[in-house]
């Protein structure tokens, strides 16, 4: 009687013999499933970085050291000496390493002491770096926590601009040259704003708008600003002691706003009178162009006043129906700040003109 035919099963029904390596591995059948959907065989070593967004593998500090240790020294034993630990302790952490990174030796035991694998060769580059990298964050952690390093991010209204920021700089560069600073300029609400989203450290704003919000910001004030008029040295008023505003309800004014709302020149409405804006001027070396020609009159800050062209006379302001203009230094409420925000509010503060 004839034998019968038994069919020989398929590939993906043997058994994976796990001594034969990778690299000498049966070609993939074209009849065979696609290796997506072959099973993996639990006792061949798997490499993780041939798998689909496989996360990196997950290291101790402790174990990189050691490696590194024992690579120095070509022995575990002068590495277990070196680190105050046992021989076996240090074959501990080797071991647990190499099996985080897929279970090849990373050290070929000698006659005489250890050498690096392959694979120890390979790693050797990556876990100086990783270390080295270690390092240089706790050094830079370090120097924030101190205020010696790090980066501070200030902001400030043009005017302070002027002369208040840059003498707060100067003082400070000088006692912290291993803080990186940054410095952006821009109106009070916009300032705040940054601040609020965490773009800023710290802002130097004023009430020019009005009454500034405390309840997101800590407000540290600076000064109090006396408001000056600016007229051309021959204009009727340039040598009157001080100024009212109703005075000059007839005047052309030189202002950075078409609007007096939000502005310098507020406080007019409160006198009756709506300013007559001749020129929209921003900046205030502009300005003083404009009212030394006679094209109109200016209100002036303290912090803007510092330097002045001679054909130009400053009136003092005298205005009991608005506040004095005020100016902070606002950090934002309730968020860790960089500790070279205390100190450079201390070289604000120094900055700050007398008087």
């Amino acid at each position: 009687m004839p034998k019968p035919h038994t069919a020989r099963p398929t590939d993906t029904a043997r058994p994976v013999d796990s001594a034969q390596s990778a690299d000498t591995a049966r070609p993939a059948d074209s009849a065979r499933p696609a290796d997506s959907a072959r099973p993996v065989d639990i006792a061949r070593p798997v490499d993780i970085a041939l798998l689909p967004d496989a996360p990196p593998p997950d290291l101790s500090t402790v174990w990189l050291r050691t490696f590194l240790e024992v690579a120095r020294h070509g022995s575990f034993t002068v590495a277990a000496r070196e680190l105050g630990w046992t021989q076996s302790a240090v074959s501990r952490q080797i071991s647990a390493l190499e099996s985080a990174l897929g279970g090849a030796p990373l050290f070929d035991r000698l006659p005489r002491g250890v050498s690096p694998t392959a694979q120890g060769r390979t790693l050797l580059p990556h876990a100086e770096e990783v270390l080295a990298r270690l390092r240089r964050v706790e050094r830079e952690l370090a120097s924030l926590r101190d205020g010696s390093g790090g980066l501070l991010r200030v902001g400030a209204f043009a005017t302070a601009d002027a002369g208040l920021v840059p003498r707060a700089l100067a003082d400070f560069r000088a006692r912290h040259p291993g803080v990186a600073l940054t410095r952006e300029e821009g109106l009070t609400p916009v300032l705040l704003s940054r601040l609020a989203e965490g773009e800023l450290d710290l802002a130097v704003v004023s009430t020019t708008g009005g009454a500034l919000p405390d309840a997101a910001y800590e407000l540290h004030h600076l000064l109090d600003e006396t408001l000056y008029v600016a007229l051309p040295s021959t204009h009727p008023l340039a040598s009157e002691p001080h100024l009212r505003l109703p005075r000059l309800a007839d005047e052309d004014w030189i202002s950075g706003s078409a609007r007096v709302e939000g502005t310098l020149l507020h406080s007019a409405l409160h006198h009756g009178f709506r300013p007559r804006v001749a020129h929209v001027v921003a900046e205030w070396t502009a300005k003083q162009g404009y009212v030394a020609a006679g094209l109109g009159v200016a209100l002036v800050p303290a912090l803007a006043a510092e330097s002045v062209r001679p054909d130009i006379a400053l009136v003092p302001l005298r205005d009991d129906s608005a506040p004095t203009r005020a100016v902070y230094a606002a950090t934002p409420r309730g968020r860790a700040v960089p500790p070279s925000v205390a100190s450079f509010l201390r070289a604000l503060r120094a900055a700050c003109p007398a008087g």
